[in-house]
């Protein structure tokens, strides 16, 4: 999530009363966690086993817990809580804002786009030139739909990130600061739902076409020209290449790569990162043919042995 207004990190550090350690003239442009950062971002870590990894990623400015080395260039700010601050932060740049009519004061239509009834389009949202969204779909805050977009009926866009923090008082909700972002020439079905960056965007490429009731989660990446049938669920933060196909219920668990040109056939569990180019079948999925060669080995396994 991109900040409006850089803010300097000494004054954030006497705000929160936090120990500055590092770069103490550093301007902090973005808000983002662990797996979204770019340079000149902020984010947080609270467990040490993740205090490396954060501290030499792409971001500049790490909310920490403890006193620990930093790389040169860097700035550690040392807080009790940093996951606090962090989500206050997002809160104050991305507040909640209910909204009281069914399109927002500012959503951008572009005149040749059709709105059907009882649409809802929230804040700040925008919709590109002869796109087409069909009656009861609701269009949550700064979304970005492109051109020639057609979306059917009871889409929801922009639904929160399934995404909290484990506290000992149980599970806090993280504030939802990322987008939805549809390029053009993009076909969704009815039913299906697409949740928010936790505070990247959520990315569905040019040409990519998805069946009805597919659940596609916080901070995916889906490439150009993919295909994806119904009742796939894809989890927060996998990217998917372009050209892709995806047979009906095939899951897809989080935070993996899947390559260009690559096709999972029907009910499959991906687990794993996938090579371009290439099919898979299976529960874990493995390329088609070998798990077909083992399906088929096992079955004949099984006839062995009823004829003992």
């Amino acid at each position: 999530m991109k900040l409006h207004i850089p803010i300097p990190v000494k004054e954030l550090a006497k705000r929160f009363n936090m120990k500055l350690i590092g770069n103490e003239t550093q301007l902090i442009y973005g808000i983002n966690e662990i797996h979204k950062v770019e340079e000149g971002d902020l984010t947080f870590v609270d467990a040490e086993k993740y205090y490396s990894k954060s501290i030499h990623s792409a971001a500049t400015v790490i909310l920490i817990n403890k006193e620990t080395e930093v790389p040169a260039g860097k700035t550690l700010l040392v807080a009790d809580e940093p996951f606090e601050i962090y989500n206050q932060l997002v809160l104050e740049f991305r507040p909640v804002i209910p909204q009281t009519k069914a399109i927002s004061d500012t959503a951008v239509v572009h005149p040749t786009a059709i709105i059907e009834p009882n649409v809802v389009l929230g804040h700040h949202v925008v919709i590109g030139a002869h796109s087409y969204i069909q009656s009861n779909t609701v269009i949550g805050e700064f979304t970005v739909i492109g051109d020639h977009v057609k979306i059917q009926p009871g889409v929801i866009i922009g639904s929160d990130a399934f995404y909290y923090k484990k506290t000992a008082q149980g599970y806090k909700k993280w504030r939802s600061g990322g987008r939805v972002i549809i390029y053009d020439h993009v076909d969704i079905g009815s039913g299906c739902t697409i949740n928010k960056g936790v505070s990247g965007d959520t990315i569905i490429g040019e040409g990519t076409k998805i069946d009805c009731q597919v659940q596609i989660g916080h901070g995916v990446v889906i490439g150009k020209h993919c295909l994806i049938a119904s009742q796939v669920g894809i989890a927060g933060k996998t990217i998917i290449g372009d050209h892709c196909v995806f047979y009906g219920q095939v899951g897809i668990t989080q935070n993996l790569l899947i390559g260009d040109h690559v096709t999972v056939l029907a009910k499959s569990g991906v687990g794993k990162n996938l090579e371009s180019g290439k099919t898979y079948f299976g529960i874990p999925c493995e390329e088609a043919r070998l798990k077909l060669k083992e399906m088929a080995a096992l079955r004949i396994l099984a006839e062995q042995y009823q004829k003992k």
